[in-house]
């Protein structure tokens, strides 16, 4: 069996020369013809009979399936929606008449359009808020849907949307809410756990397929002592349906960022510990980051309204679509899912202008992300798991969507770990997209990310702590053909499953990195080079 040769030209990435006046002298034409030679030399694949690197080993915690579904997803559309709508209230009292609400115009396939169009993988419906008003004909209660004049007392909300995102191939959630100002029965323990349990069966086997189930700790002040049987509730909804993830303050499953802002921490571990936390008593910072020592995978949600009340106020106006992209950076860029909530109006409907600013949302983040700068770029890396031999770990699956291919590094415990990329022209770009194979858990601790100047010299443009499923920063616009980034700590040998650059337009960011970078960085000209491996890298 013929055995690989290994071609490297003026060292390894993990020993970069300091460039030298030779180097200088070299024209681009006769770099570009080395270089060019360089990948005509690589090595031959070997046999199929060669022996293959596994993979490394998953760092303990690892998501389940249901929730690296729930990742992928990236945004879900949150909808408050019952009498306080139509009674311009946010806490409702629980005494209000069933008869108040009448939405006319109701089309729960117009919310899911809606929530498709702007990119959202999944809708969660407020099946019963904290005035205990059903959104469905419940057997327990009267106080539903089906004593009001809607629909002639027959309609059912939950059934209407369950139908529509099923319809429309988006997933569906709902929010039961514990505290039930309407209950009779609420403040007797055993009694109300009885009554919620039964409530969340019916919820949990009429509607097919419930992809999320949310709750929490929310209570007014001087309200009657209640002790919920969390334990018992999280188990019934996993027997009931496995595939659902359970969001509150403090997991199982995902977790609330601990803001109703939509803004998650710079740093945002998926790692928590369920056993610090407490429903409705989490520490906001401990939810915020999360716990790079923990034992449990409870990745954090960051919910926001689009309006300023989370029901619909007909005086109340939706954020602007340059506001809801900065909180995408916070939330969707800082490792978390983004619950957008968008309350449906009086009539039963998304408000045109409500739906406008999502219009406007989407072709920014559009406009932005859809077209990776780096597409075309040679990439390198400090090393690669397997020499490079193997297709599974090269440097260049960093550029392939998902998370499922990315670089691992070889098994070596260096001091920090490097990847290379040659643009091939200069490029001018302000956003940078990372994410890691969280399927293989979260490792990165810290990194930066850099750029050649044109003197030869790598300058940081931005850095990070953690990545997770996603890590998006932004900087001020720097243009460079060679970009850098460096992972200087990890749990784990760090693995990357993309890295992106983009062009963002619409958010205002400051000049500072000029002065930083040194004269010349935006439309500089490259002229100290030195080949590595499979790009044109320069160092100093």
């Amino acid at each position: 069996m013929k055995k690989k040769q290994a071609i490297r030209f003026f060292g390894y990435c993990n020993n970069i020369p300091k460039p030298s006046s030779a180097l200088n002298s070299i024209s681009q034409t006769q770099i570009s013809i080395v270089f060019l030679l360089s990948l005509l030399l690589q090595p031959i694949s070997s046999s199929s009979s060669s022996i293959s690197s596994p993979p490394p080993l998953p760092i303990l915690p690892i998501p389940s399936a249901s929730q690296i579904q729930w990742q992928l997803g990236n945004m879900a559309l949150f909808l408050h929606f019952g009498p306080n709508t139509f009674t311009d209230s946010e806490w409702g009292t629980g005494h209000v008449d069933p008869s108040a609400f009448n939405p006319t115009n109701l089309d729960a396939a117009q919310w899911v359009r809606v929530a498709k169009d702007a990119g959202f993988s999944r809708l969660i419906l407020t099946a019963k808020h904290h005035d205990g008003f059903c959104l469905w004909p419940s057997e327990y209660t009267n106080y539903s849907v089906r004593s009001s004049p809607w629909r002639d007392g027959e309609g059912d909300v939950v059934g209407e949307l369950a139908k529509a995102a099923k319809e429309a191939g988006l997933g569906l959630g709902l929010y039961l809410s514990p505290w039930d100002r309407h209950e009779p029965c609420y403040g007797n323990t055993l009694e109300y756990n009885e009554f919620y349990v039964g409530q969340m069966t019916e919820l949990l086997t009429r509607y097919g397929e419930i992809k999320e189930v949310w709750l929490d700790g929310a209570k007014g002040k001087d309200e009657k002592d209640m002790e919920y049987f969390f334990d018992s509730w999280f188990s019934l909804i996993h027997q009931l349906q496995p595939g659902a993830v359970i969001f509150s303050d403090a997991g199982p499953d995902c977790r609330w960022i601990g803001d109703e802002a939509g803004v998650a921490k710079p740093t945002c571990w998926s790692l928590f510990n369920c056993s610090a936390a407490k429903i409705g008593g989490t520490d906001s910072r401990y939810s915020g980051e999360g716990d790079p020592f923990g034992h449990d995978w409870v990745p954090a949600e960051c919910d926001v309204s689009i309006r300023p009340g989370w029901f619909w106020h007909p005086l109340e106006v939706p954020k602007s679509a340059r506001t809801l992209l900065d909180i995408y950076y916070k939330s969707a860029g800082r490792n978390c899912l983004l619950l957008l909530n968008v309350p449906p109006n009086s009539s039963g409907l998304i408000s045109a202008e409500d739906i406008q600013v999502l219009q406007e949302f989407t072709k920014i983040r559009d406009s932005i992300f859809s077209h990776n700068l780096a597409e075309n770029a040679l990439v390198d890396a400090s090393s690669t798991r397997g020499n490079g031999e193997d297709d599974r770990f090269i440097p260049s699956n960093v550029l392939k969507e998902g998370i499922y291919t990315y670089w691992a590094p070889a098994q070596n415990h260096q001091p920090t770990w490097s990847l290379y990329l040659n643009l091939q022209e200069f490029i001018s770009f302000n956003v940078l997209h990372i994410q890691e194979p969280i399927h293989m858990g979260q490792r990165i601790v810290e990194f930066h990310f850099d750029v050649l100047n044109d003197e030869g010299v790598w300058r940081t443009v931005v850095r990070g702590s953690t990545v997770g499923y996603r890590r998006i920063l932004k900087f001020p616009t720097v243009e460079s053909q060679f970009l850098r980034l460096v992972i200087e700590k990890s749990r784990a040998d760090p693995l990357v499953s993309y890295l992106g650059i983009h062009v963002d337009n619409f958010s205002h960011l400051s000049s500072h990195l000029d002065k930083t970078l040194g004269a010349g960085i935006n439309g500089s000209n490259i002229r100290r080079q030195i080949t590595l491996n499979n790009s044109q890298i320069s160092a100093v």
